[in-house]
Formats: structure tokens, sequence, C-alpha cells
């Protein structure tokens, strides 16, 4: 008999998104049949998106997964408006938009326009490959932990559903954002793995205690010798902290 002290375990599987960042379908796909069903959600990025991953976002819809499209589209309004109204027709869970006003109001009108749709906007504050001379070197003045709070506000304000951040802001986006919209964190590393590009990483139960939805890992699991177990894993460890 369940524990009803303990989270459901299909509840928490839910809260992994796995990153498909592969070079095709047929990659992809063989790593979705090794994860099974301990993984219930997966990341569709530029790598894959562009080489025929939009057709398998369709399939996994259709299979009853669950998808992330992350695009990070940032471009005139009319585009943004458009490409969004798109893929929201595809069926997607979550998709990424660049943090500006104009690029979020866009993406706003464009998810309103689908009825029925179940889309879900994440505003892409900074990069989690970013750190302070980062920010610097790109013409900023301000440290990234304000400027996660200046995009946060204006998403917040704007109607996006939700923020992408490093999980080490998480807890002053949560502040910012009250309880009723998500955070998505990438740079997740479970204790022990290669950080590799990411600067601002924390590991899947660090990111559950500081207010995180979703964590998205991608190597740790799609580079293991068993990403099932690994994945299984890292859902236990999110478990064990909620």
């Amino acid at each position: 008999m369940p524990d009803p002290l303990k989270p459901d375990p299909v509840a928490v599987r839910d809260r992994l998104i796995v990153a498909l960042d592969m070079a095709s379908p047929d990659e992809a796909e063989r790593l979705i049949e090794r994860l099974g069903d301990s993984v219930s959600f997966y990341k569709i990025g530029y790598r894959l998106g562009y080489a025929g991953g939009l057709a398998l976002a369709e399939r996994l819809v259709a299979g009853g997964a669950k998808v992330f499209l992350d695009l990070k589209l940032h471009d005139i309004g009319n585009t943004v408006e458009e490409g969004v109204q798109s893929l929201a027709r595809l069926g997607a869970h979550l998709l990424t938009v660049h943090a500006y006003p104009q690029t979020m109001r866009a993406a706003v009108r464009g998810r309103d326009a689908v009825a029925g749709s179940a889309l879900r906007l994440l505003a892409v504050t900074v990069l989690t490959s970013y750190d302070d001379a980062d920010a610097r070197e790109a013409g900023y003045a301000l440290p990234v932990s304000d400027l996660v709070a200046v995009r946060t506000l204006a998403a917040r304000e704007i109607g996006i559903d939700g923020i992408v951040c490093a999980a080490t802001e998480a807890a002053q986006v949560r502040d910012l954002v009250g309880p009723d919209r998500l955070i998505v964190t990438p740079g997740i590393r479970p204790a022990g793995s290669d950080t590799g590009d990411q600067k601002r990483v924390v590991t899947p139960a660090a990111a559950i205690r500081a207010g995180v939805d979703h964590i998205v890992v991608g190597r740790p699991i799609t580079a293991a010798s068993d990403p099932r177990d690994v994945a299984q894993r890292i859902v236990a460890e999110m478990a064990d902290a909620l």
C-alpha cells in the first residue's frame, strides 16, 4: 500500500525534463526507448528541432508524453506571435521565449489565439552559462542576479506562465513571481557530475528545495551508460527533497 506521507513517484517523475540535445530524431528515439517509463517529459532544442525534432514532438505528444520546446524565440512581434501560434498547435506543453518585453507580449498574444492549447510560455532570463563577467562583456551594467530580477518582474506583469533561470536564483525568482507560476531550471548536475559549460549549477535535490517546479537534465542522463538508471536515481533524489 502506498505511503500517504511520501510523494507520488509518477508526479515527481513529471518534474524531470530530459534534454534531447541530439543530432537526429532516430538518435533521440533510441534514447527514449532506453529510458522507457522512467521519463515522461522531454526537451527539444535547436539542434534536434532543426533536424526534424518538431515532427518528433508531435509523435511524443500523440504517445502521451510531454514536450518542452526550448526554442528561445526572439524577433519582431508579428513573427513571434505567429510562430507561437504554430507551435501551440503542435500540442507542446512548454515553450521558451527570451525575456524582452516586446517579445513576451507578442508570445502571449500568440498563445491566447489558439483555443484549447495547453501551451505554457517560459521566459528565459539569463542563460545558465553566463556569469557576471559574461553579462558585462555582453554590455549589461547589472550583475546577473539583478538582471534576472528585472526580467522576471517584466515577465510576471506581461502574463508569462513561468521563468527559466538557474536554480541558484530560484528562491529569489519565487519571491518575485509567487506560487502560481512555473520555475524551470537547466544547469542541473547530480552530485559528482561534470559541470561541462554550465557555470551556475546545483543538484536535483537542491533545486527542488529552492522551489523549482521542473529540472532539465541533459548530458548526465543522455551520455550515461545506463540512462534509465540515472533518471530513476534523479527522480528518487527529488522525491527525497520534497
